[in-house]
C-alpha cells in the first residue's frame, strides 16, 4: 500500500482549490454550450430563455454549488495534510453526486422525454451555477490567504 501511496500524485492546498476550479468551471462551460445549443437550434424565445435559466441558475447556485464550495473549501484549509490526492478536492459523496448527474443528465437527453428547448433553458441555467461555483474556486486559489482566514475552523 505504501508503494500506491508513493506514486499518487499530491498537490498543495492551494492548487487543489484550483483544479476544483478546472473540473467545476469546464464541466459548467460544456453544459451550458449543450443548453444553448438546443436552445438556438429549436428557435426557443430568448427572452423565456434567459428569465428561465436566471431563475434555475440561481436557485441551484444559491441552494447547492455556493454551499458545496463552502464545504469542500473548509475541508480543504482546515485538513492537516500539507500535500492532497489530486483528486481529493471532492469526498467521495460528491463524486457519486457528480455521477449521478451525469448519468441522470446524459438519460435524459437521450430518451427525449422533455422538449429539448425546455431542458435546454435547465442546461443553461445549471451549467451557469456550475461554472460559477468553477469562478469561486479559482477566486479561492487567487486570494488562498484570505480565504484561509475566512474558513479556518478554530
Amino acid at each position: 500500500m505504501d508503494g500506491i501511496k508513493k506514486f499518487t500524485p499530491r498537490v498543495s492546498k492551494r492548487i487543489l482549490l484550483f483544479i476544483a476550479g478546472l473540473v467545476w468551471g469546464f464541466a459548467g462551460f460544456r453544459v451550458f454550450t449543450l443548453g444553448f445549443g438546443d436552445v438556438m437550434s429549436h428557435h426557443g424565445n430568448l427572452i423565456i430563455t434567459i428569465i428561465f435559466a436566471a431563475v434555475i441558475f440561481f436557485v441551484f447556485f444559491k441552494f447547492i454549488f455556493s454551499k458545496m464550495f463552502k464545504k469542500h473549501t473548509t475541508r480543504i484549509v482546515n485538513s492537516k495534510l500539507d500535500k492532497h490526492c489530486v483528486f481529493s478536492f471532492f469526498d467521495f459523496k460528491s463524486y457519486l453526486i457528480m455521477g449521478f448527474m451525469i448519468f441522470f443528465g446524459i438519460s435524459v437527453r437521450n430518451l427525449g422525454i422533455f422538449n429539448p428547448v425546455y431542458l435546454g433553458d435547465f442546461y443553461m441555467g445549471l451549467g451557469a451555477a456550475l461554472f460559477m461555483a468553477g469562478v469561486y474556486f479559482f477566486v479561492g486559489f487567487f486570494t488562498f490567504d484570505n480565504l484561509k482566514v475566512k474558513y479556518k475552523i478554530s
